[in-house]
């Protein structure tokens, strides 16, 4: 009787346990579609902001960006005079003719904020460093008009800036969290800060002993700083951050000691960055560069939007469908550095020598 019982439990069980496998298969799911696209330049390419699937810019190195306006069927690559020697590691645009770039180089006024209003015909400075010992990393907005600048700590202290006009900068360090001893974030991507919503915005760190996240809900008025469980270290940490509604998140990174290529880790939280819980590792080496949902607000594949690309430039790529209980390889996707996506079917991985795939689920 009671192995009659059993095995009434077990083949349902196991029925449940194949529709389940079957449901999170590659070939359920759809493996995305990779199409490379013609950047129109070689030179590396370092962060991708799609406005809307037609209208997309990417920004990378010697003072190189790139736009298209058809979806990436062509690409219109420029240089923003001055910026030659400058590698440009963010971009955030709002159309095909308003964007934002932040450049980096050896001196402490090459950080820099630059904008345009017609579409890169010209650009106009907003912001030069003035901190000898400031590291900007990345800047992420919420509006045209409203932005936050960060950058690594300078005496324990994050000097970082915000905009709420779209033209001027204000220093907000005094808003900021005390910094641990030797905290900065990496540059990996344009994606160690991200926004959400109106007011909300997170920004993860590393080089310390602890990888945190910095969270604000007031669009940088005040701030919270939370304990994540990625590996940090002076050559590790969170690289990388993405929220898909104000409580839902995912944060991803790893160690660049080659000699210690196996920490690539993601974690979610789903009370707005206050808690944070290791998923499965991921399928991908060295420290994951950037990671973007596939659909910020549900309608992604996978459950309810919790899909979501990681990219881990050498280390390899690859998706899940769950916020990283289940994982695929994107199989010879190598030597990108970011991924964003507008809508499911158009999503762009940027990298090395120029390279764009686009990507769709």
């Amino acid at each position: 009787m009671l192995k009659r019982s059993l095995t009434a439990i077990f083949i349902p069980a196991l029925a449940c346990a194949t529709v389940i496998a079957q449901a999170l298969s590659p070939t359920h799911l759809h493996q995305p579609t990779l199409t490379p696209q013609n950047s129109g330049t070689t030179n590396g390419l370092i962060a991708v902001w799609p406005v809307n699937p037609q209208v997309v810019w990417a920004s990378g190195r010697a003072g190189t960006f790139t736009v298209t306006t058809d979806g990436g069927q062509t690409w219109n690559a420029g240089v923003v005079p001055g910026a030659e020697a400058l590698q440009f590691r963010d971009v955030q645009a709002f159309s095909a003719s308003v964007a934002y770039l932040m450049s980096i180089g050896a001196n402490p006024t090459d950080f820099r904020v630059y904008k345009t209003l017609d579409g890169g015909a010209t650009w106009t400075i907003q912001f030069e460093n003035q901190n000898p010992l400031a590291f900007y990393d990345a800047f992420a907005f919420w509006t045209p008009h409203r932005g936050i600048l960060h950058s690594d700590s300078v005496n324990g202290v994050f000097p970082d800036f915000r905009t709420t006009n779209g033209m001027t900068w204000q220093d907000i360090s005094n808003n900021m969290p005390p910094a641990l001893p030797g905290e900065f974030s990496f540059a990996s991507s344009g994606t160690c800060v991200t926004t959400q919503g109106g007011r909300n915005a997170w920004i993860c760190t590393g080089g310390s002993d602890i990888a945190r996240i910095l969270a604000t809900r007031d669009g940088g008025d005040t701030w919270n700083a939370y304990n994540t469980p990625l590996v940090s270290s002076p050559s590790a940490g969170a690289f990388t951050v993405d929220f898909r509604d104000p409580h839902n998140g995912i944060v991803g990174g790893g160690d660049l000691d080659p000699g210690d290529p196996n920490n690539a880790r993601t974690a979610i939280s789903n009370d707005g960055g206050q808690t944070w819980t290791l998923t499965n590792p991921p399928p991908v080496t060295g420290a994951i560069f950037g990671l973007s949902y596939v659909g910020h607000s549900g309608g992604g594949v996978g459950d309810n939007g919790r899909a979501v690309v990681i990219t881990a430039n050498d280390g390899g790529a690859a998706w899940t469908p769950d916020e990283g209980n289940t994982w695929f390889a994107l199989p010879g996707v190598s030597g990108f550095w970011a991924v964003a996506f507008a809508t499911p079917k158009a999503g762009w991985l940027v990298g090395t020598d120029g390279r764009i795939l686009k990507i769709s689920f």
